[in-house]
């Protein structure tokens, strides 16, 4: 992030409003490139694409023929390196022998006591099962079944259990305070554990509100508020509170109206404030909520079952979310903490692969995970080959071979007559991977890992810059045309 008042409004708060996602797609829109070219017109060798990227940091890649398992071509492919987001393909894995295809999450509305006209004489319980796809609208039904239910008052506490997963005020500390895809970690969560920061210049000053913002709903939320301050940067600044979040937003940055997704810290006391809220927009009375994290014996009411899980992870790797990755790896380990979660699946996939790998979270946020691009590769090849975790190929994102030129490939006269690329990508700063399969329409196939780091001058930017620092953007750039250089060079030469 420069530090111009343009640029923070156009980097931090234009359009913010959208989902806020961990990274870009792995294929998208360039600038055309000119197509490097070895002697008498051939395509360059791999490392003269690699040399014509000018990539500062370091750039590891291997390719293999799936069906041998013979190495076409690899470079720094023993480096260990962070693989980002990528990671979230072992998580799938992972999650998808854990849990089974079959697994869904519920949240249910409870009770402990009869209800007798409408009057539960007892305990009402919103009892999260650590979905993190839940969000206003399904919430909202699940609130509009309660009172179809019949249910109008409650003579007990109102109980909001958040102990199915382990509770974490952020994924990772190395991450800004302000970014959306950094939130708390709960077994009670909401929109992604975010809540939409609203302002509109009004007079001299500012109209500001939080809101839990849905398609069908926008409750108010009062546990997360915003003041603003005279300073240039950081344009946001988290401070703890005691069930609450405060912020403070730089009054240069705001411009005449907008809006962002903040991260949740408190996520528990959130989800139970917008329940309340939707409730009593039903005729629904609930007093204030205590969270609990041990379940206390309760009966039934009604119930919020997510997508199965396979739908679950096709959307987490087309989005990137990273409490969807966080969530069903904290389920799968079944784990008390962040951290000993990671050391299962770090335990597993030593097992399962052969791999010398080091997980230290799930979604590859984290500053801790290592893995290099042959160790990849065998996850690759191992996922691919087995009954269960071959899902895996279907769930990743697709994309016809790219161009010589590093472009997104012109659309296929007819489907299924080129070869496809079927990946994972991961970015962060100075960080850019691409980790999945290439396969021709006769059924030849190749397995595959790109990673790029730079991690001196990652380090060397200030947490708080670290959204959008200056020079990241065209360095992610030219590492995402290599890599569609390099996929379409294997994809010509070897299928």
């Amino acid at each position: 992030m420069k530090l111009s008042r343009r640029f923070v409004l156009g980097g931090l708060l234009a359009g913010a409003a959208l989902p806020v996602w961990a990274e870009a797609p792995s294929v998208s829109l360039r600038p055309r490139a000119r197509v490097v070219k070895g002697n008498g017109g051939k395509p360059a060798d791999a490392s003269d694409l690699v040399a014509a990227a000018k990539l500062t940091g370091t750039v590891g890649y291997c390719v293999v023929n799936l069906a041998s398992g013979r190495v076409l071509e690899a470079s720094g492919a023993a480096q260990e390196m962070p693989p980002a987001s990528v990671t979230k393909a072992v998580t799938t894995a992972f999650a998808l022998e854990k849990l089974g295809v079959d697994h869904r999450f519920v949240t249910r509305v409870m009770r402990t006591g009869a209800v007798t006209n409408g009057r539960l004489d007892g305990d009402l319980i919103l009892a999260g099962g650590g979905d993190p796809t839940f969000d206003t609208d399904k919430m909202g039904d699940l609130v509009a079944a309660l009172a179809a239910s019949g249910l109008r008052e409650v003579t007990g506490k109102f109980i909001a259990y958040a102990g199915a997963l382990p509770e974490r005020a952020e994924i990772a500390s190395d991450q800004p305070d302000f970014v959306g895809y950094n939130p708390a970690i709960s077994g009670l969560m909401l929109n992604f554990n975010r809540v939409n920061f609203v302002w509109k210049a009004v007079n001299d000053g500012y109209n500001l509100s939080m809101n839990a913002e849905g398609a069908r709903f926008v409750p108010p939320v009062a546990m997360a508020r915003v003041q603003i301050v005279d300073r240039d940067v950081p344009v946001f600044a988290y401070q703890p509170g005691d069930a609450q979040d405060r912020w403070t937003v730089a009054r240069g940055a705001l411009g005449r109206e907008g809006s962002r997704w903040l991260p949740v810290r408190h996520a528990a006391t959130y989800v139970a404030e917008v329940f309340q809220t939707l409730c009593a927009a039903q005729g629904i009375k609930l007093p204030a909520a205590e969270v609990v994290y041990t379940l206390p014996a309760a009966t039934e009411i009604v119930r919020h079952e997510s997508e199965a899980l396979p739908d679950v992870l096709r959307k987490m790797l087309k989005f990137s979310t990273n409490l969807t990755a966080e969530a069903v790896g904290l389920t799968a380990s079944g784990a008390g903490s962040l951290e000993g979660s990671a050391a299962v699946m770090t335990s597993w996939a030593r097992r399962r692969f052969g791999v010398q790998a080091v997980f230290g979270d799930h979604s590859g946020l984290g500053p801790k995970t290592r893995i290099s691009p042959a160790e990849m590769v065998k996850v690759m090849i191992a996922t691919r080959a087995d009954k269960r975790l071959s899902l895996l190929h279907g769930l990743l994102k697709t994309a016809d071979l790219p161009s010589a030129d590093g472009q997104p490939a012109a659309k296929a006269a007819k489907a299924g007559s080129v070869a496809r690329v079927a990946a994972k990508s991961g970015t962060m700063n100075f960080v850019s991977n691409l980790s999945g399969y290439v396969d021709a329409p006769d059924g030849r196939a190749l397995a595959f890992a790109i990673f790029a780091a730079d991690l001196p001058r990652r380090a060397a930017v200030p947490v708080w810059n670290r959204e959008s620092p200056e020079g990241d953007k065209a360095w992610v750039k030219r590492a995402h045309r290599l890599q569609a250089q390099l996929l379409n060079r294997w994809g010509k030469a070897y299928l």
